[in-house]
């Protein structure tokens, strides 16, 4: 668009945008410059969160937030500092378009269930014996697994182990909520109960990439979780054969076997494999995302600082940003991304850093909040 000309800084255009205002007008030729930009400028920023301190908060609701006391969910969300600004509760926006929280649930503790608009997932991070309920069937969690509530789906969650559970989860509440399209219902009878044998869809598909036939017109959830073992043999078959990706490494995406498309419809999922000393080449693209470290260590240099990561980690690439990752050792990230979104909106764009080899240079070192050192 026309850049802004000097002519509208004029007392008798400044009077006349005012004068409009009071009817509820705006001036477009005021507006266009700041809202219709030459490239995206999101006010999501760039940031990382260190394990320890989610670990602790955790811990500590723990002791305040119990089932007896009530409350949906004991979950942190990442707030992005770039969006406190959204109110209420800064939309509860990790990026412009998603929330991604941390889940704690002890042995013995039930979450009701419930269901509504915003499409979810959720990666496990620590424990087993904890189950989600998802439209009567009980799927049965362990670490690394990935597991869906697309919007509409009635779940809930419980515990049979003996130590705590603690997940990722990632839902589209700052797209439903701006879209002013988000609905919410409780279940009756607080937890719902079984209707399907445990773990019936992943039962489903022990056959792999062969599909039973009556799941050949699309369904939501034809696959309620994805096990690890499935997911690590995948990203160990492309390590085996072929060169891994410029950009990426070996990276896998979870989908719906129905249709090809995300698992989650407004949500993407990857799993991404960086082997010791690999170096990404910079980028950048339309989608944001947030990266949960699964196993290893690294960095990852956005727009020229580098954020230094290590297991457990959560840290987020804005929309636009140019960005590269180096691993340490060898890395396991789990990648949630609006992908979806951007493609639906026909948005996405992508485009390489050619500078330098596409290497950035390090102009500084992003500082995280760490908890302080007890004697």
């Amino acid at each position: 668009m026309e850049e802004n000309n000097d002519f509208l800084q004029d007392a008798d255009v400044q009077d006349f945008d005012r004068e409009i205002q009071q009817y509820h007008l705006g001036p477009l030729w005021h507006a266009i410059p700041d809202l219709m930009k030459h490239s995206p400028e999101p006010h999501a920023q760039a940031y990382l969160w260190k394990y320890d301190l989610i670990y602790k908060k955790l811990m500590d609701a723990a002791t305040i937030f119990t089932p007896e006391r009530g409350g949906e969910r004991r979950a942190i969300y990442f707030q992005n500092p770039g969006l406190n600004y959204r109110k209420p509760w800064g939309w509860a926006s990790t990026t412009q378009t998603l929330y991604t929280a941390v889940q704690l649930l002890l042995p013995g503790e039930e979450a009701p269930s419930h269901r509504h608009a915003q499409n979810a997932h959720r990666f496990i991070m620590e424990g087993e014996g904890a189950y989600s309920i998802v439209d009567g069937q009980r799927v049965f969690m362990e670490r690394g697994d990935y597991v869906i509530t697309p919007a509409g789906s009635w779940h809930g969650h419980g515990h049979l182990g003996d130590k705590p559970m603690i997940w990722m989860d990632t839902l589209d509440i700052p797209t439903v909520y701006y879209a002013a399209g988000t609905f919410f219902e409780n279940y009756e009878d607080q937890l719902q109960k079984p209707e399907l044998p445990d773990n019936y869809t992943s039962n489903r598909y022990l056959g792999g990439m062969v599909r039973p036939i009556n799941d050949r017109y699309p369904k939501s959830v034809p696959v309620g979780n994805y096990k690890w073992n499935g997911t690590i043999a995948a990203l160990r078959g492309l390590e085996k054969f072929e060169e891994p990706d410029l950009y990426d490494g070996y990276a896998v995406e979870f989908i719906n076997p129905s249709n090809g498309e995300t698992a989650v419809p407004t949500i993407a999922a990857w799993m991404q494999l960086l082997p010791k000393g690999f170096h990404s080449k910079a980028h950048r693209h339309t989608h944001s995302s947030v990266y949960h470290v699964h196993e290893g260590s690294g960095y990852t240099i956005i727009n020229g600082t580098r954020f230094d990561w290590s297991k457990g980690d959560y840290f987020v690439v804005p929309n636009w940003a140019i960005h590269e990752h180096f691993a340490e050792e060898e890395s396991l990230l789990f990648q949630s991304n609006d992908l979806p979104i951007m493609e639906k909106l026909n948005l996405e764009r992508k485009e390489i850093y050619d500078k330098n080899n596409g290497h950035q240079f390090i102009k500084d070192e992003f500082k995280p909040i760490i908890l302080p050192v007890t004697r």
